[in-house]
């Protein structure tokens, strides 16, 4: 008997007329550490929900087939066994957080399965040491910064100990390091106490090689469902699938049959290719390979953004933004990284004028921002938080747009049409954006921003719970707004997307910019923030950050040693 079941399981969700899941049917063993992909929209999010006993008892809806767990059909099981068998942890941290200080959430949990005392305090003490909750054990939630809500949900899901542990994209607001960190903490807990895991996550780079199997969806149904990570990768390049990992991708376009699943087994296929036959020589007489970094000029020399000597600090007393200087042209599109609570947002929220600066200026078009209503720059300055959820009121995803519009005194022209067309998300115009999935409610916050046409956009985590297809869409998007003159900030721990798309990087650190340059410059020296390209490459091929170059190297590498090879049999001939 296996010991998760999935038998035609079909589910709709209110007032829909397709189906979010349709005729599911799956088998998981004891133990297993399955990564479930898909895009937008595909079924993934519902199937674990479907799991962990949500649908349809939670959302409603429409409902057929079962769920088995132990050959007990979920549905059925009393509600504190079944906690104490599936713990999950969602997209949005915010929708399950409870209490008001981190100890209280992480006790919140246990106390609902009437542990006692004395083991409580002990599986604190283990999941705050696993993830580094220390320094904030007494804070209050509301003072956290995204990451560390996303670290203390999964802590207090640790700390109840369940058999499966069901992730719905878990690392997607922290930083690599951190995000690395929480990985091999689930994959210790998969392979030392033999906890399922059922892991929901689109930036695959982190996680591809840990699975042991891999389960596709697409329209609510399984695409593909397989146990071998490299003829995933293939079967995914022979469907013409988004979902790979970036390294295995690039060597897949340049037409190698040997396709890696982690930097160490890359390196390892190209090893040969460096140090036979002198094509190592070969590469480094290659032209300088600077990419296809965008190019852009800037309309004028006007100033868009400038940031003097602004400090930043919280009631408390504690200094978020330490003596913080920048200047932002048109054309611009920088990226602003660093780990958890670096400083970040509240460096996009100070520029947007929702905090003002302790000291120092920040202007705007050369106007001091402190001495302006925050309404004044809503043309100007577009800001998209790192919750989508705080952009969508309106009934339909149209009206969404239209309000913006008219609040701002704004006529359409078509912008709006144009929009949810590029944004691909036309045919959800007058669906309510609350019934969405995560992706695409970030997609339709996009879209209430851009519809401004501001001349200053700043983005907080906008590919958060986007896959790679739209990743790609939304990064074309940009570099055409970049084009037109705008200013791109973006706040993101999506390395592999900063490197693909912005032409600067800045990185931070405890409120202190630590180093600000071209993302060749940042990114293809650092051994956290960077692509896995970068790494691919690290000592082979400098200034290396883009799945182009990468590809372009790698071709040209390959040939050089065939051509050599020829040139050898030919001679002895």
């Amino acid at each position: 008997m296996a010991y998760i079941e999935i038998k035609d399981l079909t589910y709709y969700y209110p007032n829909t007329t397709k189906p979010a899941l349709d005729k599911v049917n799956l088998t998981i063993d004891e133990g297993d550490f399955v990564l479930l992909i898909g895009g937008s929209g595909s079924g993934k999010s519902s199937l674990v929900r479907a799991l962990a006993g949500l649908i349809p008892q939670f959302y409603g809806g429409k409902y057929g087939g079962e769920v088995k767990i132990r050959g007990n059909v979920v549905c059925e099981m009393d509600k504190k066994q079944l906690v104490g068998e599936v713990g999950m942890v969602f997209q949005d941290p915010e929708s399950q957080l409870v209490m008001n200080s981190v100890e209280q959430e992480l006790v919140f949990g246990m106390e609902n399965l009437g542990l006692n005392n004395n083991l409580m305090k002990r599986r604190i003490m283990e999941v705050q040491g696993a993830l580094s909750l220390s320094s904030i054990m007494g804070a209050n939630i509301s003072e956290l910064s995204g990451g560390q809500k996303q670290k203390v949900v999964l802590a207090s899901v640790l700390a109840m100990q369940p058999e499966i542990l069901i992730l719905d994209e878990p690392t997607s607001q922290l930083d690599p390091v951190a995000g690395e960190e929480i990985l091999t903490i689930i994959r210790r807990l998969n392979e030392e106490n033999g906890i399922t895991v059922i892991l929901v996550e689109q930036r695959l780079e982190r996680c591809f090689h840990l699975a042991d199997r891999f389960v596709i969806m697409d329209n609510g149904k399984i695409a593909y469902n397989g146990t071998n990570g490299v003829q995933t990768v293939k079967w995914s390049v022979a469907e013409k699938s988004p979902f790979i990992p970036p390294l295995s991708r690039v060597f897949a376009l340049a037409g190698q049959k040997d396709i890696p699943l982690t930097v160490k087994e890359g390196r390892k296929i190209i090893k040969p290719y460096c140090i036979k036959d002198g094509v190592k020589n070969e590469i480094s007489k290659r032209d300088n390979f600077k990419g296809n970094m965008t190019e852009h000029k800037n309309i004028n020399c006007q100033l868009l953004l400038e940031i003097k000597n602004v400090w930043y600090e919280y009631g408390d007393g504690k200094e978020v933004l330490k003596n913080i200087n920048m200047q932002v042209h048109p054309g611009n599109f920088l990226a602003i990284m660093g780990e958890n609570a670096a400083g970040k947002t509240t460096l996009l929220k100070n520029i947007r004028g929702l905090l003002k600066p302790s000291r120092g200026k920040i202007k705007i078009l050369n106007k001091d921002i402190s001495k302006y209503s925050v309404e004044e720059f809503a043309k100007t300055v577009g800001y998209l938080s790192q919750n989508p959820n705080d952009y969508l009121f309106m009934p339909t995803v149209r009206e969404e747009l239209i309000f913006t519009m008219d609040n701002l005194g704004l006529k359409d022209n078509k912008i709006i049409d144009d929009l949810l067309e590029k944004l691909q998300i036309s045919k959800y115009a007058e669906v309510n954006p609350r019934d969405l999935s995560s992706g695409e409610r970030q997609r339709v916050a996009l879209a209430a921003i851009l519809v401004a046409s501001p001349q200053v956009l700043v983005l907080d985590e906008p590919t958060r719970g986007l896959d790679y297809e739209f990743k790609n869409e939304l990064g074309k998007l940009l570099l055409d707004i970049q084009k037109q003159g705008v200013a791109i900030l973006l706040v993101t721990h999506d390395v592999e997307f900063a490197a693909e798309y912005a032409s600067e990087v800045l990185l931070m650190n405890q409120g202190d910019i630590v180093v600000e340059g071209s993302r060749e410059e940042v990114l293809s020296k650092s051994t956290f923030y960077s692509p896995q390209i970068s790494k691919l490459f690290y000592g082979i091929k400098e200034d290396i950050v883009t799945l182009a170059e990468g590809e372009k190297v790698l071709r040209g590498m390959f040939y050089n040693c065939k051509c050599i090879k020829q040139e050898k049999m030919v001679s002895k001939k």
